[in-house]
């Protein structure tokens, strides 16, 4: 169908630039989108914008040029209604013979409805969470868990090849206050008293790691041992036991990675010298009152950047552009980080470090996951993570449920600060959004087994007429296309916006249509238009990684 317009519009455009005497532009894209709202018609283009300076025309009058010419071909047309909206959007609803066919294509698609090729021969990697190895996961860590991985399998349906990876910052000066914290609350246990050192790590958990590690491994004997090796044995113990509850949070929410990338690896294998040596054989390091810079304003950033310390010591900089590195040689031609916001801006002078090195900046796409306060009886939970003082993330999805933390999290833009209402997500009503999806697909599959019919394909889809029927047709058939457009734009809130309003046009329909009734033949072309919601509601609850139950 949307070749179909497609192929209408460009005989159209075709004919304006035959009118204006010019010659079509090469690689003109149509830009069939599905519109905002699915009320407005099942596709919606731009395109009379894209061609306001090359006919030096206002897009309206471009629009009505270009609806002039559908209409002029009645019948043969395969578009019902061509409408005008915003000063030149075209707005496009399907002929209700093209609608019915939908149905019978998700029927035979199932599983498989709305994956797509769109990203084929797109090698990605996905980089998200990250935390430092230094605390539990938090609510800022958890929308970014939530974020990530929905993405990925977003990503994945629409044919991208998709690799999942943790950055795990196992280095540098965090991690040597999180050896001494754990050390001096050691010491504590043991009736020794030390002073925690300046902006150590306050929490609970880092007693219990101490505890842990007197009670199952060493008991007092760290003392006999000289201090710097005590400290580095806190070290190692307290990143594999923070990492082994990141890891088991992580798999509770369904969020997996392929690989978890170490830090300290780069060290190891002196990838961040490498990579500052390819930056300076390409002349793009300087050295000014004994630093080592990166002239990364040859690139757009607004000043340069320090790589290397006079005394010696990396900035965040450099294993951070190793890191890249290692990305593209590993044959990434695609990469998406999501970062906090307190990274804003980084973005500069990583994608300047990536242009440098010889690599297109248009392959790596860094987006802002803004943070998320939560709400309780309509005000703002306090928390303080220098303190120790914070809501972790399996303290939520233990208090909410794991679909309602997902959902919520996903439920905006990630680039937009996010309200988290604790008590709606635990309300059992249709004011909660997870429960609303969910409770339509439950609705669904309970009218499937009640009605004792198997569903089928040969039904005659001319009976599906009325003007809900054909909405949620309509919002059916758009699916794929969100997917794509989330995929494109990197944005999986699209999808749960989606979701939202397929159950609205469903839950529409189902109030004023009874499903089952008298007319057999009516009855089964509802039941497979009540089965296609059900499908399409499955597979992108799927894609947010939220589950959908058969009753509730």
């Amino acid at each position: 169908m949307k070749s179909k317009i497609d192929s209408v519009l460009n005989e159209a455009i075709e004919s304006l630039f035959k009118d204006q005497k010019m010659d079509l532009p090469a690689g003109l894209s149509c830009d069939l989108q599905p519109p905002r709202e699915s009320s407005h018609g099942d596709l919606s283009t731009n395109v009379a914008f894209k061609l306001s300076k090359l006919l030096r025309k206002k897009p309206a009058d471009i629009a009505e040029a270009i609806v002039a010419f559908i209409e002029e071909l009645g019948e043969n047309s395969p578009v019902e209604h061509a409408k005008i909206a915003g000063g030149g959007f075209i707005n496009f609803s399907l002929r209700k013979a093209d609608l019915g066919a939908v149905l019978v294509a998700i029927y035979h698609a199932d599983t498989r409805y709305g994956a797509s090729e769109y990203g084929k021969g797109k090698k990605v990697i996905v980089e998200f969470v990250s935390a430092n190895p230094t605390g539990p996961l938090t609510i800022a860590h958890g929308r970014q868990a939530a974020v990530g991985d929905s993405l990925c399998r977003i990503l994945k349906a629409t044919g991208h090849e998709v690799h999942p990876e943790y950055y795990l910052n196992d280095a540098g000066r965090q991690m040597g206050l999180l050896a001494k914290s754990v050390w001096t609350r050691y010491n504590e246990l043991l009736g020794l008293a030390m002073p925690l050192p300046e902006d150590g790590y306050k929490g609970d958990y880092i007693r219990e790691i101490a505890r842990d590690i007197i009670e199952k491994e060493k008991k007092d004997l760290l003392l006999k041992e000289p201090e710097d090796k005590a400290v580095e044995f806190c070290g190692h113990y307290a990143v594999k036991a923070i990492m082994g509850r990141i890891e088991e949070d992580l798999a509770k929410m369904g969020v997996h990675f392929d690989n978890y990338f170490s830090e300290k690896s780069l060290y190891a294998r002196k990838s961040v010298e490498r990579a500052l040596e390819v930056l300076k054989q390409k002349g793009y390091l300087f050295e000014n009152e004994g630093a080592l810079w990166f002239r990364s304003t040859d690139f757009g950033d607004d000043k340069d950047r320090v790589v290397k310390k006079s005394t010696g010591e990396y900035t965040y900089l450099a294993p951070d552009i190793a890191y890249h590195l290692s990305k593209y040689e590993r044959g990434y031609n695609m990469m998406v980080n999501f970062w906090g916001p307190d990274h804003h801006g980084y973005i500069p002078r990583l994608k300047a470090a990536c242009q440098a090195l010889g690599y297109s900046p248009e392959a790596i796409h860094i987006g802002i996951v803004q943070l998320t306060t939560l709400y309780r009886e309509g005000q703002p939970v306090r928390m303080s993570t220098r303190a120790g003082e914070f809501v972790t993330l399996r303290e939520l999805y233990e208090e909410v449920g794991v679909d309602a933390t997902r959902f919520f999290f996903t439920m905006r833009r990630q680039e937009s600060p996010l309200d988290f209402d604790l008590d709606l997500a635990k309300e059992q009503s249709q004011e909660n959004p997870v429960y609303y999806l969910q409770y339509a697909h439950a609705r669904i599959a309970s009218l499937l087994k009640f009605s004792g019919e198997k569903v089928t394909a040969e039904v005659d889809l001319s009976l599906l007429s009325s003007k809900e029927e054909t909405d949620l047709i309509s919002c059916l058939s758009q699916f794929p296309d969100n997917l794509i457009a989330a995929s494109r734009l990197l944005e999986p809130y699209r999808l749960a916006d989606y979701l939202r309003q397929v159950a609205a046009c469903f839950h529409k329909f189902y109030s004023f249509h009874r499903i089952v009734n008298e007319d057999k033949e009516l009855t089964k072309s509802r039941l497979l238009l009540s089965d296609a919601t059900r499908i399409v509601l499955r597979n992108g609850l799927q894609l947010l990684g939220i589950s959908h139950p058969e009753s509730m």
